[in-house]
């Protein structure tokens, strides 16, 4: 077609125009666009992924005029991007175009002055490049001839939006790492001040950023989840997974029915938003944020200090620990946190206390083995005096894996579903502790003895009093039986044997007289 458009006949003019037009219209109702194709705003052109669910093209943000290249969701009305190209390249008016060229590299081009405003970087090159609109709102530039060989993908670039299918991580091969960094405004897409990331120091977690501080981390990965990201939990919406080998380090998630959407965006404020898009009420629902409360917020009690939102105030000394600055404690300032009230002496041998229910520490200073027994990890953390706490690394599966810390330990809640971590303290400590448990249990002991022994006494003294009450009632009760049955053996005489005992009633037989006459 170039070989034609270059000939001055008329004919063949006429025919270029129609092939050009003919492809100019294909790439506003395809999928994909080719070098002989071109994307431009003057006319609306858009691309359009197989199912319809994403579009590709040109659009204006907010009450901005600038222009930019994105990606939307098509079939919902108030236009969500998920991607923009040109983010901190805006073009002024509708002149731009995008075409991708040989050898596969994606422009964004001022139509008027042909200069460009954006470009791809590829590290392939491929002779018949095509850019293609996934699904999955990935757009991708692959080989025309092998679609699989994929050079260059915009889910390798993303802006402020974590999609389903994406790796956020790093490859330690190339050196590329992917991840998420906030718009300005509303009305500005341009690169914010805040990052989402995988931090792969130590081991892997998730991090914000405000520029260079951090704002928050997740915890380390446990197997299920970051152990402070108490909200992501088995669900049937979607899964996720963090996938760490000696190539690459990457956290994703999948939804589980294609027809939902969902997305995770750093908001301009450096919020981590979680949505769900409703068909039935048509909006976009909340599913959760980072950071969800105070504790969240890194090391907010410093270190070896532990934040729970349920207690005031949130922040307290670890058991055995003290705060470093205990006006400012007072004051509400945790900041400089907590420190032992005994030094260590690892020569003297030191022990380990056992802490359950909280958010793992900060993992940027650690070592971890995924084939040690808990038991192995306590040994590795007791011969290395550096070592001021262990885990389990996994518990997926029960428990398993080793992770050690080294360092203070900061970034601690307490959380449910936590975890057990085993913290270095001083043999001293745990000395006291166990003569104070041990008084206790003495002291118990000798409580719960006394009270049985007084129990055992009352109950015999009232079985002793209930006896002696019987032995003194006994005798009255058997007189009282025994006249009874006197009384009932009394003669009974009649009246012949009367008058023959008194003699007729003689006065001389008389024994006394009453009120009713002698007797």
């Amino acid at each position: 077609m170039n070989m034609i458009c270059r000939s001055s006949n008329t004919t063949k003019f006429g025919l270029c125009l129609f092939l050009l037009t003919t492809s100019f219209m294909s790439a506003r109702t395809s999928d994909t666009i080719n070098t002989s194709q071109i994307l431009s705003d003057n006319r609306n052109d858009t691309l359009m992924s197989s199912t319809g669910a994403l579009a590709l093209g040109f659009y204006s943000p907010g009450n901005s005029k600038n222009r930019y290249v994105g990606i939307w969701y098509n079939d919902i009305k108030d236009k969500t991007v998920v991607w923009v190209a040109n983010r901190d390249y805006p073009l002024t008016d509708r002149s731009g175009v995008l075409r991708v060229i040989e050898p596969g590299r994606l422009l964004l081009l001022n139509n008027a002055t042909n200069a460009t405003i954006w470009s791809a970087n590829i590290s392939s090159t491929v002779h018949a490049p095509l850019a293609r609109l996934l699904d999955s709102g990935n757009l991708v530039v692959v080989d025309e001839n092998d679609e699989s060989n994929i050079i260059w993908q915009s889910f390798d670039y993303p802006t402020d939006t974590f999609l389903p299918g994406m790796k956020l991580g790093k490859n330690f091969v190339s050196g590329h790492q992917v991840y998420l960094s906030s718009a300005k405004s509303n009305d500005d897409p341009a690169t914010g001040g805040f990052t989402y990331q995988i931090d792969p120091s130590g081991y892997p977690q998730s991090v914000i950023k405000d520029g260079a501080s951090v704002r928050c981390k997740s915890g380390p990965w446990n197997g299920v989840r970051f152990s402070g990201s108490h909200n992501l939990v088995k669900n049937i919406i979607f899964t996720f997974g963090l996938v760490i080998n000696k190539d690459q380090v990457y956290y994703h998630y999948t939804l589980l029915n294609d027809s939902v959407y969902m997305r995770f965006k750093l908001s301009e404020s450096g919020e981590g938003q979680r949505w769900l898009w409703s068909y039935q009420t048509q909006n976009w629902l909340l599913y959760h944020t980072i950071p969800t409360d105070n504790c969240d917020i890194y090391s907010v009690c410093g270190a070896y200090g532990v934040c729970n939102t349920k207690t005031s105030p949130y922040c307290t000394c670890l058991n055995k620990l003290e705060p470093n600055d205990p006006r400012g404690w007072g004051a509400d300032d945790f900041s400089i946190g907590c420190g032992r009230r005994t030094p260590l002496n690892c020569q003297e041998g030191d022990g380990f206390l056992k802490y359950s229910g909280v958010k793992l520490p900060d993992t940027e200073h650690s070592w971890s083995n995924a084939s040690m027994s808990l038991e192995e990890c306590k040994i590795a953390c007791s011969k290395n005096c550096s070592c001021t706490a262990y885990a389990s690394l996994n518990i997926s599966n029960g428990e398993s894996g080793c992770l050690l810390w080294f360092g203070e330990l900061a970034n601690m809640r307490e959380i449910s579903p936590g975890q057990d971590i085993y913290i270095r303290m001083a043999k001293s400590e745990l000395e006291l502790g166990s003569r104070k448990r041990e008084i206790l249990i003495v002291t118990l002991s000798v409580v719960i003895v006394t009270v049985l022994l007084g129990l055992s006494l009352k109950l015999l003294y009232s079985l002793k009093s209930d006896h002696q009450l019987q032995e003194r009632s006994g005798p009255r009760r058997n007189y009282h039986r025994h006249q009874s049955r006197e009384d009932m053996d009394l003669p009974m005489l009649d009246l012949s044997s009367i008058i023959k005992a008194t003699d007729h009633f003689s006065i001389n037989n008389k024994l006394g007289e009453g009120g009713f006459g002698p007797v």
